[in-house]
């Protein structure tokens, strides 16, 4: 099972900025171990989307609940779970 990961801004960048470089550093860490495809900010810079690999939904929640944001309690997420049906070579 895959899933999309919406990171909704509970502060205003300022604040949440102060926790981006912790943030950043799990982000790399997630995406080497391949458990995040994709990742980035929205246009709106009010929050974010994640891709997960493919991953159960109880490991999908412990993702983000390890996340420096939601650590920090800056952001709130909601996770979308799809079965990834048709993927790239390679997925």
């Amino acid at each position: 099972m895959f899933h999309v990961l919406t990171l909704t801004y509970l502060q205003p960048l300022d604040v949440i900025d102060q926790s981006r470089p912790a943030h950043l550093e799990w982000l790399a860490g997630e995406v080497e171990a391949g458990r995040i495809l994709l990742a980035g900010r929205v246009e709106s810079q009010t929050g974010a989307v994640l891709i997960t690999g493919d991953l159960s939904a109880d490991e999908a929640d412990a993702l983000a609940a390890s996340d420096p944001y939601t650590q920090a309690a800056v952001v709130s997420y909601e996770r979308t779970s799809f079965n990834g049906a048709f993927r790239a070579p390679g997925l």
